[in-house]
């Protein structure tokens, strides 16, 4: 009987909003209901979405400060559990995956990699979006602000993502769409791949990924090029 330890699979981890699925609208639609609430104008979704990538509790800031109202802490603590009942309510009527998604998963899983989502929503959003998107099946786990002490972008929330889908963090990459993901990986050791197509307030090019794919069926061969396969 062979005594060699067995050698955990390679892992892509994944970002939620921005890189999964198209969530701005629902996001956006929450802010906007604060927003009227304190007798503010209600913010595009063209000019909002570059304030996504770094949790509702940036949102908010970053959104209030758009309409020159610079918020206490009193004052964020009472719209972050507004925004957070709000949202719950509302985590589909329009998000929608991006193009592409489950066939670059059924690839990733069938060139041996396990899957997981690393993201700065609360994890029960997270688990609860994903099945209603149709893929909290597909990840060995799903982690959110609140799953550990720390979160993006400290590398401890990306590791412990890892670490939790018993994934190999020599064989791992992440896959996201803002600063917040790249600086993540960079801290981690872990190689990068930024979708054009999510939540940035500079393209991401400019950040420094290890690679920029502008659909999702480049994936595979980006990640390819940056982890061993199984």
């Amino acid at each position: 009987m062979s005594t060699e330890p067995t050698r955990k699979p390679p892992i892509a981890v994944f970002d939620l909003d921005g890189t999964l699925a198209e969530t701005a609208g629902d996001l956006i639609g929450t802010l906007n209901v604060l927003m009227k609430r304190e007798g503010l104008a209600e913010l595009p979704l063209s000019q909002a979405r570059g304030l996504i990538g770094a949790g509702a509790r940036a949102l908010i800031r970053r959104g209030f400060e758009a309409e020159g109202r610079p918020l206490s802490p009193e004052d964020h603590d009472r719209l972050f559990d507004a925004f957070i009942a709000h949202y719950g309510a509302h985590l589909a009527d329009t998000s929608h995956l991006f193009p592409g998604v489950v066939e670059a998963l059924d690839a990733l899983e069938a060139a041996g990699f396990r899957l997981a989502v690393c993201t700065n929503k609360y994890e029960g959003q997270s688990v609860e979006l994903l099945r209603l998107l149709g893929i909290g099946h597909r990840f060995a786990a799903i982690c959110g602000r609140d799953t550990f002490p720390q979160a993006k972008p400290d590398p401890r929330h990306l590791t412990g993502t890892i670490a939790r889908a018993a994934g190999d963090p020599a064989r791992a990459v992440m896959v996201g769409d803002s600063r917040t993901d790249i600086d993540t990986a960079k801290a981690a050791g872990i190689p990068v791949v930024a979708v054009t197509f999510g939540y940035t307030d500079r393209p991401v090019a400019e950040l420094g990924p290890d690679r920029v794919i502008e659909h999702f069926s480049e994936l595979v061969e980006a990640v390819g090029a940056l982890v061993p396969a199984a």
